[in-house]
């Protein structure tokens, strides 16, 4: 009888195993940012060594309009080529280690979390990175129709003379503005898990978001042709009819298991 007073409860044990010191929080979150920040240091290197590969693909629609007018990138000072190359290495380095470092911050968060919404991040964090990716893709494959088109409004007889950074930076917001468009449709998958964003909601406004949709796509793709539109519009479209299934899908499961505890009540 004794044995069984003095026997802690299961939920307790359970509670005292995950329970951890500060300085045991502390040294796991040390030792997860130096596996990211190694990660990263050698990501950069290697976009470094990449760099000249990347600034002629960037490059590349400068060197079209030059064979009809006088075009050309420019450095505002003597270390601009240097701390271009050094951007470009950078962002290609965060870029190429984000699998260690989203792993290493979501390994570090993942015992707080209860097993569903372990379930739910590793949903989120799984569709979200594959989209971003293929936003930024496509990004990448408009932008020279872009150039193309933004500076064919100057007279022939001008000379295109860009700043190598501003040109740069231009091209890498088209890029990742792109890429979050993609992801847009998983923020309204996780609102509508948490409960702030229902389906019927969602699907009451689908004239509006298609408006927006079309008016986005027009916007960081004014090419001459419509088809450069349409390559960032349908998918994006797709992916919204995609997110409202979901959310329809798991707003049904909830009601019905609400009336399920209804039922055994």
């Amino acid at each position: 009888m004794t044995a069984l007073v003095d026997a802690p409860a299961p939920a307790d044990a359970q509670a005292d195993a995950a329970r951890m010191p500060l300085s045991s929080h502390l040294r796991e979150a040390r030792r997860r940012a130096v596996r990211a920040t190694v990660a990263g240091v050698v990501a950069i290197v290697a976009g470094y060594a990449f760099a000249p590969h990347i600034l002629d693909a960037l490059r590349a629609p400068i060197e079209e309009l030059a064979a009809s007018r006088d075009a050309s990138l420019n450095y505002d000072s003597i270390t601009g080529a240097f701390d271009l190359r050094l951007t470009v290495a950078l962002y290609t380095g965060i870029v190429l280690s984000s699998p260690v470092w989203l792993y290493e911050l979501f390994a570090y968060l993942a015992p707080g979390l209860a097993r569903r919404e372990k379930k739910h991040a590793y949903g989120f964090l799984g569709a979200a990175v594959p989209l971003f990716l293929a936003g930024c893709t496509t990004g990448a494959l408009l932008f020279p129709h872009m150039v193309e088109l933004l500076a064919g409004f100057a007279d022939t007889e001008d000379s295109t003379l860009l700043q190598a950074s501003d040109y740069v930076d231009f091209v890498l917001k088209i890029v990742v503005a792109i890429g979050v468009a993609f992801v847009l449709p998983v923020v309204l998958v996780a609102l509508n898990m948490l409960g702030i964003l229902s389906a019927a909601t969602i699907a009451h406004s689908w004239r509006i978001v298609l408006v927006l949709i079309v008016v986005f796509s027009a916007v960081v793709t004014p090419a001459a042709d419509v088809l450069s539109m349409f390559l960032v519009a349908v998918p994006m479209a797709l992916l919204f009819a995609a997110a409202l299934a979901v959310t329809w899908w798991h707003d049904r499961s909830m009601r019905r298991r609400d009336r399920a505890q209804k039922d055994e009540v």
